[in-house]
């Protein structure tokens, strides 16, 4: 577990660390400037955050693909948009959850409280997230661009790389 957490703070994950979190900038931007354009047309709770967070969800993966990841076409594309999708499903549903909560607690949220709500949960889903994206949803394109043999002295992988945490695929993983 020790290992699995250092591998986020070396070169490779402190950069993917740094472009999710500005990604995340552009993404909380996107999903509070959706949120409160459906609060001012009085759209329902439920489905104010869950278009925001469809909307914000689609940025995400773009941007995370392209510059965090630094990946272009790959292996399994429909796999690893599906992966991504059920990961952020995941995270929806703890956003949701988090904001109803809070609804159901403090009573009719303000806009403010609302803002809050959902600045929490998404507080709380980042490394979550992080961890996801990197072990889950990208990780076979990632795979793919590792060198076939590593230098003596297991050098770090290059900046977006698969970590050195993971473990090689067996010959019975498929690629697709």
């Amino acid at each position: 577990m020790i290992s699995y957490l250092r591998s986020f703070f070396n070169r490779a994950g402190v950069e993917q660390m740094i472009k999710l979190a500005l990604i995340g900038v552009v993404n909380t931007g996107v999903y509070f400037a959706m949120l409160n354009i459906l609060i001012s047309l009085s759209v329902p709770l439920f489905w104010r955050v869950t278009i925001s967070f469809a909307v914000a969800t689609e940025v995400s993966y773009l941007l995370n693909r392209r510059w965090t990841f630094r990946l272009k076409g790959g292996i399994g594309p429909w796999r690893e948009t599906a992966v991504f999708f059920v990961v952020n499903g995941l995270a929806w549903g703890v956003t949701l959850a988090i904001v109803l909560g809070a609804d159901a607690l403090f009573g009719p949220l303000s806009r403010l409280g609302e803002n809050l709500a959902n600045l929490a949960a998404g507080i709380l889903i980042l490394l979550p997230k992080l961890a996801s994206y990197r072990d889950l949803v990208f990780r076979r394109s990632l795979e793919s661009r590792r060198p076939a043999a590593a230098p003596e002295g297991g050098a770090e992988p290059e900046a977006g790389g698969v970590p050195p945490h993971l473990p090689e695929r067996s010959h019975g993983d498929s690629a697709g």
